[in-house]
This record gives structure tokens, C-alpha cells and sequence, in this order.
């Protein structure tokens, strides 16, 4: 593996724990749920976001952006559905989550060393 995806992922675990112990509506059961969610999360970001995002277009466009904010929201918690151990309570908490979690990882990796994981 290389040192880029080991980072990205580190990041995403820290962000995604952060965020459980933030939002009530966002539990995961230990630590092997939290790497294994951090992980699928990263996938749908890579391979099925891009697709979800030019499909819906055209409803982003119309909400003025906001839609987007939901797609993250609903893969968020599509992820939930996917890895066992790893829940949330609603699509709200899904949103909220995937904000949170957003910026977040944003902020981690912005804080190592300026580089774009």
C-alpha cells in the first residue's frame, strides 16, 4: 500500500471518530468497525460519488448546490448500511455527519504539512 493511501485513510479514521464522539446520532462499535467504515466511506467517496454527482447535476444545479450536501449525507449513510458496527440514527445525522466528517478531514490534512492527501 502506499504511503498516500495509508495517510488518506489514517485522516478519514481520525475525522470519522471525531465525529461519532461529536454527534449523538453517529455511534460506531470499536476499533475495527471505525477503520473498516473509514475505508468504505473513502471507496464511495472515490468510485461511486463521481457517478452519483454527474447524475444528479441537474438537481444541484436547481438547489443551487445544496443537493450535494445530501449526497454526501446519503453516503454517509449508505456506509452505516454497509459496515456493521458503524450506525446512524437518520438521514439528518447522515448530512450532519458528512459535513462534519468533511471538514474535519479537511482540517487534518490541511494541518500535515499544506499537502493534498
Amino acid at each position: 500500500m502506499s504511503r498516500r493511501f495509508l495517510l488518506h485513510w489514517l485522516v478519514l479514521t481520525v475525522a470519522l471518530a471525531i465525529t461519532a464522539a461529536i454527534l449523538p446520532g453517529v455511534h460506531v462499535a470499536g476499533l475495527g468497525s471505525l477503520l473498516v467504515a473509514a475505508l468504505v466511506l473513502g471507496f464511495l467517496n472515490a468510485v461511486l460519488k463521481p457517478v452519483l454527482v454527474l447524475l444528479t447535476l441537474p438537481l444541484t444545479v436547481l438547489t443551487l448546490g445544496i443537493f450535494y450536501v445530501v449526497l454526501n449525507g446519503i453516503l454517509f449513510a449508505l456506509g452505516s448500511v454497509l459496515v456493521p458496527g458503524f450506525t446512524v440514527d437518520g438521514l439528518g445525522w447522515a448530512v450532519l455527519g458528512a459535513v462534519i466528517m468533511g471538514l474535519l478531514s479537511a482540517f487534518i490534512g490541511g494541518a500535515g504539512g499544506g499537502r493534498r492527501l
